[in-house]
């Protein structure tokens, strides 16, 4: 019986072993199979790639977002460009490809060199930019002798276009390559060295949105590096468009207005804050950053004294003037200083002390009201009005209404402006407030410092009513199918510090100015449209009580610049305005005419 148990065991066993066998067996002839099918069969085309061609991966690069006007008007678009590449593992011999190429497209052999030079040994596999966006005439060139230039090649990428020169540049912003140092910060996921960022203005202060992501493609090359086959593509995300708040048409015709002159004019709507328009004169070309800025171009911007690169919407600080006026005006009525009945006697001058402080009118103004007084910019009735309201009030009256502070609109470098107090003084200078710098505080005058921006916006509240709006420049951000990414609401930020009555008179005063008979804006009245403004005039530099000057002969730099702030229709504003004209002398004369034209043109395209 145990022999027989045996038996069977070693069957079984010689069974599953002979099974095994033939397993292996069958997996050795799978194997020999597809080594014959490698060898024989496919074994040419696999030599002719060793010997000749190779597969590679090559990155493509996405398109940046569209920036789109209040209307969908396009303002910023992409455009293609041909890029320059070379490989250096496919140029061989290098030197002489590139001498060849510098001879055919008529650049200078040393230029390309150095491009290939700063890359170093680790581009030594991937493809290296000679030159950006080189012409048709360069591109026809070298497609027709790309058979002797081994490892050159032609990539189409998208790069940035602004289509309207110079329009508004220092809102919309420029790009610029990346840098070592950001890359390695990791702020900028989907960047990669060589590629632009937003350096300026909205393309800046909303990069990670207009940023697109990269794709790839999986292509067979020749031993020149010539592209054989595409074998997969990978296709690349585009950014999100921006639509701004901006008015493409007002926009230029603002800047249309301001040629000759330097300035900034902003527009905003007061029931939401929409920036309409923020002009800043001069101005530059955005497309001259495109692939690295000139020396030339650079040097000439940095040293013109206009001071282009800056936005002096946000970042240029002038005195207020007349226009400050109007904060006096309701910090006396609050605290109840003046009231409607209230009367000052101007003479042409107030004397306080041992001096006089001159009123810009000579002869005097005589019994005037706080509604007269701001139509007419009476100083001496705010000369006393601030007296008896105190620096120290007025300031906290004009830190209410939004001076002093950043609107928090989103963009970089945003100045503050200026609003004086004792104790400022104090720590600024290591000196006491004097009685009479208040004076000068009143009419806007002394250390008061505000941005155009600024009084843009708080006018546009006393427009509307006492409401202050951070100010807004984009009003949805979209995917390129059209679907909404962000919507950017309305933000308010806070209210004017005054009563209804209050802001009521001082509404009054402002509509006098236009189209009251001695208002010193009645110049710009027009036809079926009500403006209520404030002119302004501020000193460049002090004067002492009594100095005459010849203004025909006195140099433009020293000129006093030129304040317009206002708001329309007056009974129900559509658009708040704040325009300053550098040296222009006269608020009346220089910037109101401005703000009129604006006006005129933006309502009356509202109701044709």
């Amino acid at each position: 019986m145990s022999g027989l148990n045996k038996n069977a065991d070693r069957e079984w066993i010689k069974q599953r072993l002979m099974g095994a066998s033939l397993c292996i067996l069958m997996v050795f002839a799978l194997l020999f199979l597809r080594l014959v099918y490698l060898q024989l069969i496919k074994g040419e085309e696999y030599r002719r790639l060793s010997q000749t061609n190779c597969v590679r991966l090559k990155s493509i690069k996405s398109s940046r977002g569209l920036i789109y006007d209040r209307n969908h008007n396009l303002v910023v678009d992409n455009r293609p460009a041909f890029y320059l590449n070379i490989v250096l593992e496919d140029a061989h011999p290098v030197n002489e490809t590139v001498e060849r190429l510098a001879s055919l497209i008529d650049v200078p052999c040393e230029t390309l060199m150095e491009n290939i030079k700063k890359a170093g040994k680790t581009a030594f596999y991937k493809p290296l930019t000679l030159k950006r966006d080189i012409s048709r005439d360069q591109l026809a060139i070298v497609e027709a002798h790309k058979f002797d230039l081994p490892g050159i090649h032609i990539d189409i990428e998208p790069t940035r276009h602004y289509i309207y020169k110079k329009t508004a540049a220092h809102l919309l912003g420029y790009l610029g390559q990346i840098n070592r140092k950001e890359l390695e910060g990791g702020r900028f996921p989907n960047v990669r060295a060589g590629d632009s960022i937003g350096r300026y203005g909205i393309e800046k202060s909303f990069q990670p949105f207009l940023q697109g992501k990269r794709g790839g493609r999986q292509v067979e090359v020749d031993v020149n590096g010539r592209v054989i086959k595409v074998l997969k593509t990978v296709d690349p995300l585009s950014g999100n468009d921006l639509h701004l708040t901006l008015d493409l048409v007002l926009q230029r015709t603002a800047e249309k207005l301001l040629e000759g002159n330097d300035g900034s004019v902003v527009a905003i709507d007061p029931s939401n804050g929409d920036v309409l328009v923020m002009a800043s004169t001069p101005s530059f070309d955005q497309n001259d950053f495109i692939g690295g800025i000139s020396n030339k171009k650079w040097q000439a911007l940095m040293s013109d004294p206009g001071k282009p690169m800056n936005n002096k919407a946000i970042q240029a600080e002038y005195p207020p003037a007349s226009t400050y006026k109007i904060i006096t005006a309701l910090a006396a009525l609050e605290e109840k200083v003046i009231d409607n009945y209230s009367t000052s006697f101007c003479p042409g001058y107030y004397k306080f002390g041992n001096r006089r402080y001159q009123c810009w009118n000579k002869n005097g103004h005589g019994e005037i009201s706080v509604v007269d007084a701001i139509a007419q910019s009476c100083d001496v009735f705010f000369y006393q009005a601030g007296e008896k309201t105190g620096v120290d009030t007025l300031a906290q009256y004009a830190n209410g209404c939004g001076l002093g502070r950043s609107t928090g609109i989103k963009l970089d470098h945003e100045r503050r402006g200026l609003i004086p107090t004792a104790a400022w003084k104090k720590k600024r200078f290591k000196e006491a407030w004097q009685a009479g710098e208040t004076l000068s505080i009143s009419i806007g005058q002394g250390f008061n410092l505000v941005t155009p921006l600024q009084m843009a916006v708080f006018i546009a509240a006393v427009g509307n009513g006492g409401t202050l709006y951070r100010p807004r420049i984009v009003q949805s951000i979209e995917d390129s199918e059209g679907n909404i990414v962000k919507s950017i609401e309305p933000e308010i930020t806070g209210g004017l510090p005054a009563s209804k009555e209050t802001l009521s008179m001082v509404k009054k005063g402002l509509l006098e100015v236009v189209h009251g008979d001695r208002g010193t804006a009645r110049r710009i009245r027009t036809k079926g449209i009500t403006i209520a403004g404030k002119t302004g005039t501020a000193q460049v530099f002090s004067r002492k009580t009594g100095e005459k000057f010849d203004n025909e002969n006195l140099g433009r730099t020293l000129r006093d610049h030129a304040w317009f702030v206002c708001y329309a229709p007056a009974d129900d504003p559509k658009i708040a305005i704040s325009v300053i004209i550098e040296h222009g002398e006269h608020g009346s004369s220089a910037a109101a005419p401005v703000a009129g034209a604006l006006i005129k043109k933006y309502l009356q395209k509202q109701t044709p």
